[in-house]
Order: structure tokens, then sequence, then C-alpha cells
């Protein structure tokens, strides 16, 4: 632990010299052709959403300074549907127009069409990207996103890469958005829990008549070599589960939450809920031969099956047999994050003792007037325009929206930096996400806040945070970065319920960012032909 910990403050230097945002050049193309497809990554067949035909997603990797330029095609049919791509974590300080939300930065991709993000990789780790048109993701619009940074290689031997966990249903998610949103209806529950797109299901828990199930349809593998040191890229790409992950008879030491690197420290298990990512290192201490599980439990949440596991073979053990490796012992009674007294940023950053601006924030859930049970902050339910994107709105210099409450806009105005407290008037937990941003997270807890806050000067930083059942949750960021950036529940069933709000920051500013790229324009064009002559069937907040 030791020498690991005098490396990474060996690369910590090394990195505090570099500039904050890095310019190389190189661009990393990629290709995106979304369509419909059938796969059964658990054994059971079923309609999804694919990118180019990979489940999940392909991944992309660039380097710290890198571009990417990444063209999608909205290959949706039978039946035809927009789509939009979200790059998670990115700040997107040059390309604000980038970020990927149709009703916020863009119009959806309109079916038949394409469109072209291009953006820096300007802040480095691991993440993932996903539709964000309403709950597709839950459908398989989704995959991991690597940017490597400077010396990061010098604390491990072997990179394995990506580790998904998600959530798994075997229903299409649009009937799931009907049954979330419906009146009267129970909630959805997850079917299985998937380990890098893989996990077996018992087949005898398909009801008579229903879709096709393989036995023993396998589950990933993994190798580890004896003595030295891995780099595990843990995200959590599921729709509703919070994942406790865990590997058989190994010590994992954390390196990095978010994109955001931390002081290193040790556990046995690792909490993420949707959206988050966590880096850990593992030392192979076992013997050449050895054989082990590595472990996703769902706790606090909503399933019918929470395990799942993958295979971690070493370079002499018998991969024709499963592991009989026993699993570690924690405790999953904790609906939140790890207490924040235990994660420091490795680069310290301080929030400014007093924001400008305070927001508070309530969250509840009931029925509105028709009798759907929604989500509401402040007591009002969010609702997607696709035709004015809000965004674009203010880049053309019209920053007010008296007409429609249900855009969610709080516009914070020239103020330098903005306090958030979100009290959560229901007992179920939320993963909050801001885009555009690595926040500060204050405080968290359950109850309400007291006003301290932990860990100052060097709170922890990240960008998603688990406010616990009937609790509070207090993030701070600096509004450097002009644009209009959602802030949700990152639950795919909480958001299409309208668990959502957009942020504006530095209106005035927002305009001097550029003129809006033309594939951005065009999108709007191809949208508003489509939409002016077939029904757009959005039956939920469309995020």
């Amino acid at each position: 632990m030791g020498s690991l910990i005098n490396s990474i403050v060996q690369s910590a230097s090394l990195i505090a010299s570099l500039p904050q945002i890095a310019t190389n050049g190189v661009k990393r193309t990629y290709d995106f052709n979304i369509a419909r497809g059938y796969i059964a990554p658990d054994g059971v067949n079923r309609s999804v959403l694919l990118i180019n035909g990979q489940f999940p997603g392909p991944t992309i990797e660039a380097n710290w300074g890198d571009t990417f330029v990444i063209t999608v095609h909205n290959n949706i049919k039978d039946p035809v549907e927009g789509t939009a791509l979200h790059w998670h974590g990115i700040l997107q300080r040059q390309t604000p127009w980038f970020d990927g939300v149709p009703s916020v930065q863009q119009c959806p991709i309109a079916p038949g069409k394409s469109m072209t993000y291009e953006f820096k990789a300007d802040i480095f780790g691991s993440s993932w990207y996903h539709s964000h048109y309403s709950a597709q993701y839950a459908g398989g619009l989704f995959g991991a996103m690597v940017i490597h940074g400077p010396h990061e290689n010098i604390f491990y031997d072997t990179d394995l890469g990506p580790i998904l966990l998600t959530d798994w249903y075997h229903q299409e998610y649009f009937d799931l958005v009907e049954q979330t949103v419906g009146i009267n209806q129970p909630p959805a529950f997850s079917d299985n829990n998937l380990i890098n797109g893989k996990m077996d299901f018992d087949c005898s828990k398909i009801p008579a008549g229903g879709p096709a199930c393989t036995p023993n349809a396998g589950i990933s593998k993994f190798k580890f070599t004896s003595g030295k040191t891995h780099r595990l890229r843990l995200i959590n790409a599921g729709s509703e589960g919070m994942q406790r992950f865990t590997i058989d008879n190994h010590t994992m030491t954390v390196v990095a939450q978010d994109y955001v690197p931390v002081v290193p420290f040790q556990t046995n298990v690792v909490t993420l809920h949707i959206g988050q990512r966590t880096d850990v290192i593992v030392k192979a201490n076992l013997k050449p031969d050895a054989a082990v599980f590595m472990r996703a439990n769902m706790s606090c949440s909503l399933t019918r099956q929470p395990n799942a596991v993958a295979a971690i073979y070493y370079e002499k053990a018998d991969q024709t047999k499963t592991p009989k490796s026993a699993a570690q012992v924690f405790d999953p009674s904790r609906c939140g994050n790890d207490p924040l007294t235990v994660t420091r940023p490795l680069f310290p950053y301080p929030a400014l003792a007093n924001a400008a601006t305070t927001l508070n924030v309530d969250i509840t859930f009931g029925p509105n007037a028709t009798g759907h049970n929604l989500w509401s902050m402040n007591g009002q339910t969010f609702r997607a325009n696709y035709d004015h994107p809000v965004f674009l709105l203010a880049a053309a210099g019209n920053t007010s929206y008296p007409y429609d409450p249900q855009w969610n806009v709080y516009n914070f105005g020239s103020n330098n930096s903005v306090r958030v407290i979100v009290n959560n008037k229901f007992p179920a937990n939320h993963p909050m996400h801001l885009h555009g941003h690595n926040f500060f997270v204050l405080a968290e807890g359950q109850g309400t806040w007291d006003g301290q806050i932990t860990n100052y000067p060097n709170t922890q930083r990240r960008d998603v945070q688990v406010v616990q059942p009937n609790g509070y949750l207090v993030i701070q960021y600096d509004t450097d970065n002009p644009g209009v950036w959602p802030f949700h529940c990152h639950i795919a069933w909480h958001v299409s319920g309208g668990l959502y709000v957009n942020l504006m920051e530095q209106p005035a500013k927002i305009g001097d960012r550029g003129a809006v790229p033309q594939t951005v324009v065009q999108t709007c064009r191809d949208w508003s032909a489509y939409s002016g002559s077939n029904v757009v069937e959005q039956i939920d907040s469309g995020l």
C-alpha cells in the first residue's frame, strides 16, 4: 500500500504542473449507427437499441486533450424514434452545444438523420455515454468512455478497462416508461444484474408464453497476473439499481471517483449509484492458479434478482472451472454513498466559503391533476420541449421563459457561485447529477442539514452524488462554464417522471461562446421537418 501511494503522489506532482486543459490536435473519430436488434445477454431474448450492433455499445477512448469526433446515425425503425447521446461527465467548456440533451443543447436527431458531435476530452478518467432521449439507455443505448491521463500508468501494471454494472429488464424500455408514468401502476422492477453485459438467468422464472430463454448464458471473464497491480474502471451504467462491488479475497484501493482523483484509501466494497464511477487498483495477491469471483449486488433498489458475478482467473488457473471463492461480507443497509469523511480529492481546490446565491430544492412525488404519479422539484414537474432547446434560445439572447414553467429553468445571472440544498421528501434515494461541472459536495445525510460542511476546505468533488431517503444533499459550484446545465436524478424512471431542473449560469456570456455549429442547427431543421408531419409519442418528461 505504501509504495502504491508513493507512486500515485509522484503521478499527482507531475500532473499538477500541467495546464488545466490540454490541447494536442489529435482527433479520435467514431461512427455510430443506432438501430433496433435482438440480444439475450442473460439468455432471455428481447428487443433492444444497439450501437453498431454491439451491447454494451463500443468503448470510446482518447488521451487527455484529444478531440472526439463522433457521427451518430439514427436508423431506429419499427417504430421510429428520435435520439441523442450525452457524454457523461465531460465539462464541454469549449463546446456547450454538444452536451447531448434534447430540449436543452439540441433537438433530437430525427429518424433517418445524422449529427456529428465534436468536443475535447477536457478531463481524464473513466466514464460512459448514453442516450438522453426518454429512457432509451435502459433499452441498451450506452457504452463506456475512457480518457487516459498523463502519467497514469506509473502506479499500476495492467488496465483491465471498463467494468459496466447494469441492472437489466426483460421488458422493452418504452413499456417500462408507460408503466412508470401510468395511473395506479406499480413501479418497475429489474429482472437481473449484469457485469459487462453478461449474467446467467434462471429460465424457470420466465412465465408461460414469455420470451425465449437459454440457460447458462455465460458470465464475463477477466485475467489477473500474480504479483501485479490491476486498474479496474467501475461504472454503474444501469437504470435504477445501486450497486455494491466486491472481489472475493481481495482488497481494493480507490484512486478516483467520477472524474476526480482522490487520496487513495482501501476498502472491500465500492458503492456506485447510477452514473457514478470508481477507479480502483487491485494487487493480485493469490497463487498463479487461483480463480475468484467479482460481484455486483444491488441494494436499496427495486429488483427481482440483485446479484451478478464475473470470473477472475489468474494466469495458471483452469478457466473451464467455475470459481469456488466465498463472497465478502459487508453492510448493505446504508442507502447512500460512503460517508464524506472517507474521501478527499488528490488535488485540493476549495469551495468559496460563502456562495453568491443559494437554491433550495424540495423533491416530492405524487399524482398530478390527471392522476399520473410524477416527480417534482419545488412543486414543478419537468417536461421537455424538443422543438425549442433552452441553450439555443439563450445563445440567441432569449433567457426569459415565463410561459413555460415545465422547463424548470433557474437563471443565476452573473453570480459567481451557486449552492444547491436538496431536501428529499421521499423514502427513496436519488443519484443527483449535474452536467458541465464537478461540484463540491459540502454535506449529505438524513433529516435536515445543520449547516456543517464536511472536510472543508478539501471537500469531495464529483458529478453524481446520492441524496439519501428523507435526507439532504448540499452541493456548490463555481459558475465558470456559461450555459444551461441539467441537474437531475439519474434513475431512468425518476427523470422520466420529471425529476429534473435546468441551471443557467452567466447568461450574458453565453452568446460569447461562439457560433452554434451547423450540425446542431441542421439537426433542429431536420427535427422540425419530422415533428411537423408526424406525431411524436412523448409520454414522459422526454429525458
